[in-house]
C-alpha cells in the first residue's frame, strides 16, 4: 500500500511541474474527464429508465417530464451558488461530496415507492451533479495549459459518453430485471470517487502553490460592462435553443420511435444511443475547432447549421432516421465547450460562477424543456413537438452579434 501511494506521489508531482510550466496537462484532463463519464452516466440512468417508470407509476407524459424537471431543477439552482461559493473558497474534494449525494438518490431511487418519493431520489442526484460541475470545470480549465476549448471539449466527452452509454446499460441490466437492479451503478460511483481522490490531491497542490504567490495575473477583455452582460445573454439564449431541442430528444425521442415506428422500447433504446454518442464526438470535435479556427464561429455553425437537419426530422422514413439523427448530434453538440470558454474569457475573474451558470442553464432549460413538452405531448400528439421544436436552432443566429474574442485586446491585471 505504501508503495502505491509513493508512486501516486510520484505521478502528482511530475504532473504538478507541467503544471507549473502551463503545459496541458493531459493526465488530469483525462481523469477529470472519467470523473465526469460517472458522474453523468449516473444522471443519465434517470431518463433512460423513463419507460420503465412510466409503466411502474403509471405515468402520464406531464409526470415524465416533472421528473426531468426536478432532477435538473435541482442541479441548476445549486450550480451557480456553488461555482460562486467555489470561487472565493475552491473545494479540492467537493467532487467527492457531490457523488456520495448521487449515490443516496441511486439508492433511493431503486426502492422508491411511490411517485413523489422518485421525484426525491432524482432531487438527491440533480443536487450531487450541481456540486460536481462548477469545480470540475475549473480543475479542466487550469489543467489546460492555454488549450481552453480542448480541454473543455476533453471535460464534456467524458459526461457525454457517459449519457450515451447509460441507455445501452439501463436496456441490459434493469430493463430485463426491475428498478432494484439500478443498486449496481453504485459500482460506478465507487470507481469514480478513487478519481476524484486523485484530482483533488493534485488541485490541492495548485491551489497552495498559488496561494504562495503575491499576486494572481489575469487577462481581462477591453470590453464594456454593458457589452460583456449582453453577450453573455446572447450565450444563455444560445444555450436555451440548444438544450431545449436536446431535452426533447433525451425524455421523449424513445416514446416517438416507438409511436411513430412501433418499435420495441429496447430498439427505441439504440436510436437513443445513436444520438448521445454522437453528441459525444461532436463535443471533442467543435473543442478542437474552436481553438483552431474561433470559437465564434463554431457556436454560430453549431446552433445555427443543425436546422436543416431538426426540420427534416419529423418527415423522415425510418432508414434515414438514424442517419439524422447522428448529424444533429454531431452538429448541436459542438458548440458548448466554445460556449463555456468565451463566457470565460469574457469574465475571468470568476470561472467557478460562469461554469456553475452555463451548465445549471443548461440543464435547467433541458428541465423546463421536458416539463413543457411533456405537457405539450399529453394535450397534441408526442409527434407534434418535434414539429415544434425544429425551429428552435434558428435562434442560432444571434450568434453574428457575439464580439470576436480573437480581435479583443487584453489586458493583464
Amino acid at each position: 500500500m505504501s508503495k502505491l501511494f509513493q508512486s501516486s506521489n510520484s505521478i502528482i508531482n511530475t504532473i504538478n511541474e507541467q503544471t507549473e510550466a502551463k503545459k496541458t496537462v493531459y493526465p488530469i484532463l483525462l481523469a477529470i474527464s472519467f470523473g465526469h463519464l460517472c458522474n453523468d452516466l449516473i444522471q443519465a440512468i434517470v431518463p433512460a429508465a423513463y419507460p420503465m417508470l412510466k409503466e411502474n407509476y403509471d405515468l402520464t407524459f406531464a409526470q415524465i417530464g416533472m421528473i426531468t424537471f426536478c432532477y435538473q431543477l435541482s442541479s441548476s439552482l445549486l450550480q451557480p451558488l456553488v461555482g460562486t461559493y467555489t470561487d472565493k473558497h475552491p473545494q479540492p474534494y467537493s467532487q467527492i461530496f457531490g457523488m456520495i449525494c448521487s449515490m443516496l438518490g441511486v439508492v433511493t431511487l431503486s426502492f422508491a415507492p411511490s411517485y413523489f418519493v422518485v421525484l426525491l431520489s432524482v432531487t438527491l442526484i440533480g443536487i450531487g451533479s450541481s456540486i460536481f460541475h462548477p469545480e470540475s470545470s475549473r480543475v479542466s480549465y487550469v489543467a489546460s495549459g492555454g488549450k481552453r476549448s480542448l480541454a473543455q471539449s476533453i471535460f464534456q466527452i467524458g459526461g457525454n459518453t457517459g449519457t450515451a452509454l447509460a441507455p445501452l446499460l439501463v436496456a441490459w441490466i434493469v430493463l430485463p430485471n426491475g428498478q432494484q437492479y439500478m443498486l449496481w451503478f453504485l459500482l460506478i460511483g465507487v470507481l469514480a470517487q478513487l478519481f476524484y481522490l486523485f484530482i483533488g490531491t493534485w488541485y490541492k497542490g495548485v491551489l497552495a502553490h498559488q496561494a504562495n504567490k503575491l499576486k494572481k495575473v489575469v487577462r481581462v477583455p477591453q470590453l464594456s460592462k454593458a457589452r460583456v452582460n449582453f453577450s453573455i445573454v446572447l450565450l444563455l439564449l444560445l444555450i436555451f435553443s440548444k438544450y431545449f431541442y436536446v431535452a426533447s430528444i433525451s425524455s421523449y425521442f424513445q416514446f416517438y420511435m416507438i409511436d411513430r415506428f412501433g418499435l420495441s422500447e429496447v430498439q427505441a433504446q439504440v436510436y437513443l444511443f445513436y444520438f448521445l454518442v454522437a453528441i459525444a464526438a461532436g463535443t471533442l470535435i467543435g473543442g478542437f475547432f474552436g481553438d483552431k479556427v474561433g470559437r465564434k464561429y463554431i457556436i454560430w455553425f453549431s446552433v445555427l447549421g443543425v436546422a436543416p437537419f431538426t426540420i427534416l426530422l419529423p418527415y423522415a422514413p425510418l432508414e434515414w432516421i438514424s442517419i439524422l439523427i447522428v448529424v444533429i448530434g454531431l452538429i448541436l453538440s459542438s458548440a458548448f465547450p466554445s460556449i463555456l470558454v468565451y463566457a470565460q474569457e469574457l469574465l475571468p475573474r470568476k470561472i467557478g460562477m460562469v461554469s456553475g451558470l452555463f451548465f445549471g442553464f443548461a440543464f435547467g432549460m433541458g428541465g423546463l424543456g421536458s416539463a413543457i413538452l411533456g405537457w405539450l405531448a399529453d394535450r397534441t400528439s408526442i409527434e407534434f413537438i418535434y414539429n415544434v421544436c425544429a425551429y428552435l436552432p434558428l435562434i442560432g443566429i444571434i450568434a453574428a452579434f457575439l464580439p470576436n474574442m480573437r480581435k479583443v485586446k487584453f489586458i493583464e491585471e
